[in-house]
């Protein structure tokens, strides 16, 4: 990773820049030598690209891929720069990643989470929603559903089932415990992350496991429903409900999600969690964030920045697209 004796000290000046932001400095030390962009911390594995991603300096991250340093890189946890940016939501670097074609799937190497998992645990909805850009059609929800269900026996409709299956698997990708996206949403009550994620395939009936090292206080076989209870978002457990999620499943504690509100103390659910409940479901319209034509713009992006490749990054407007403004 560049980490020679010569080198170690511009890098870690390379570093401290990628971290407090100096593009004068990073952009001196990598005309200097434009190797620095691969360098690595010592032990922890971070690269200027984790620092910079992680802080949000968008040019910085643009400058270091320009000169070569590796878009999946991991540190020590096998996090890489896109996980970081999604963590903090951060989804203008989220957007650039992607646009040098950053692997989406990858896991880390602690607890099985993805960038996904990432932008969900602090409902981060934007970055969730750049991250799934090439499994989702550039369609509304509608017509995308529409155009699903009438092509019969032709070549698209199994174009269409092919790359529904693959971001349904991404979507409901397990981390550990069994810990899916969707409940991480659910549980820090993340309205509108919960309702894209449904938008998207997400398993509303997903159970965590019995193994993991991730400690659960909600217990084994829980649902969404169940994190929702637990973490007392009305919407939350109301768009749960209304898209298929079920009162009567009981965790391997032998709890139903009613019973998890009233052990949290979210007196409030009880009334609509109850199993004989006559409660209103209101109806929920779908995501906003799915009516983007976001990857019709990231591909146009993509050819845009390999055909004038050669001009200085800084010349180059995809920072200035916005693809989820």
């Amino acid at each position: 990773m560049g980490n020679s004796f010569g080198c170690s000290a511009s890098g870690e000046r390379l570093v401290s820049a990628a971290r407090d932001g100096d593009l004068v400095e990073a952009k001196m030390l990598l005309d200097c030598n434009p190797c620095l962009a691969k360098y690595s911390t010592f032990g922890g594995l971070n690269s200027p690209l984790h620092f910079a991603a992680a802080k949000g300096h968008n040019e910085i991250v643009g400058l270091l891929l320009e000169n070569g340093a590796d878009v999946n890189s991991r540190n020590y946890c096998g996090q890489t720069a896109l996980m970081q940016a999604c963590r903090y939501g951060h989804w203008e670097v989220v957007q650039t990643l992607l646009l040098f074609r950053c692997n989406v799937t990858r896991a880390d190497y602690l607890n099985g989470r993805t960038a996904l998992h990432f932008a969900a645990v602090n409902g981060h909805a934007r970055c969730i929603r750049l991250v799934v850009a090439d499994f989702v059609p550039s369609a509304p929800f509608e017509a995308m559903h529409a155009r699903i269900e009438g092509d019969v026996g032709d070549g698209s409709s199994e174009k269409n089932r092919f790359e529904q299956s693959a971001l349904s698997r991404f979507v409901n990708k397990a981390a550990d415990g069994g810990i899916t996206a969707l409940h991480m949403v659910a549980l820090n009550g993340y309205f509108d992350c919960v309702q894209l994620l449904l938008d998207i395939h997400a398993n509303v009936s997903s159970e965590t496991f019995h193994y993991g090292t991730t400690m659960d206080l909600i217990g084994a076989g829980s649902t969404p429903l169940h994190y929702a209870a637990c973490g007392g978002n009305l919407k939350c457990c109301q768009i749960l409900l209304a898209r298929g999620a079920s009162r009567t499943t009981l965790n391997c504690n032998g709890w139903l999600p009613v019973d998890v509100a009233r052990m949290w103390g979210r007196h409030w659910l009880e009334p609509l969690l109850a199993p004989n409940s006559d409660s209103t479901i209101p109806r929920f319209p779908h995501s906003n964030y799915l009516a983007l034509p976001l990857l019709s713009v990231l591909n146009i992006a993509r050819y845009l920045f390999i055909l004038i490749y050669m001009l200085p990054l800084s010349h180059f407007t995809y920072a200035h697209i916005e693809l989820c403004a």
